[in-house]
């Protein structure tokens, strides 16, 4: 299952640059053109890391990332900003909202994308080391870890559909159940594979083998019946 990435931006060149260079580059895109509605499609969507422009109508950059980080389920969100301003005062306002990177623009696209891996490869590698060591977490829709101290509104949207008695405990063996693990947190083959010394090709394998156990046709849908089945704690 492809990471999902948002881009706010209000000019359609530089959404439509950063999209197609993402989507090539194997993620899953959305994009919005303002704050407003990027906060939308952060509730919707739940993606594993934003990337913002400041300056935009009717909610900018700055306004965009606090109230994002007041939601707890996305506090440790990666955010990177795109802006023309890059003064030492825009850059500490930034960072103290809770921004990971500055981009000055113009930028290049390779750099964005390096800093995009590299921010995606520790923000998973955090959610897999939470989740080893808390197991008693909850998980959100797009695999990111909510404390079980959660307000119980909150909780009770992350919590998986308990499975009935009669369902039938599905048969998996231990690497299935460790590639299982690391997959509900969004990892790709090649995570999956550094973290359990594996070719990708390998991870693919065990990854067809558990749609086929599970009767399911993609990742999404795995994931899904993983979190409604307990097959992941």
């Amino acid at each position: 299952m492809p990471l999902t990435i948002l881009v706010v931006d209000d000019d359609p060149g530089t959404r439509l640059a950063i999209s197609h260079y993402l989507e090539m580059s194997g993620y899953s895109v959305i994009t919005a053109e303002n704050g407003q509605e990027a906060l939308k499609m952060v509730d919707e969507y739940q993606p594993h890391l934003m990337v913002t422009d400041i300056i935009m109508p009717r909610m900018d950059g700055y306004q965009l990332v606090r109230q994002v980080r007041q939601r707890p389920a996305f506090r440790l969100l990666p955010v990177i900003f795109l802006t023309a301003r890059t003064n030492t005062e825009e850059r500490i306002r930034g960072y103290q909202l809770g921004c990971d990177i500055y981009l000055p623009k113009p930028f290049e696209l390779d750099e964005l994308g390096a800093v995009i891996r590299n921010l995606l490869e520790r923000s998973q590698l955090i959610q897999s080391e939470w989740r080893f060591s808390y197991p008693d977490t909850l998980r959100s829709p797009n695999g990111s870890v909510l404390p079980s101290h959660l307000p119980q509104a909150e909780a009770s949207e992350a919590k998986p559909i308990p499975a009935t008695d009669s369902e039938p405990v599905l048969p998996l063996t231990q690497r299935e159940q460790e590639v299982l693990d690391l997959l509900t947190v969004g990892l790709s083959n090649v995570q999956i594979g550094e973290c359990l010394h594996l070719s990708p090709r390998t991870v693919e394998k065990y990854v067809s083998s558990l749609l086929r156990k599970t009767s399911t046709s993609n990742r999404a849908e795995l994931v899904r019946f993983a979190m409604e089945h307990h097959l992941v704690k």
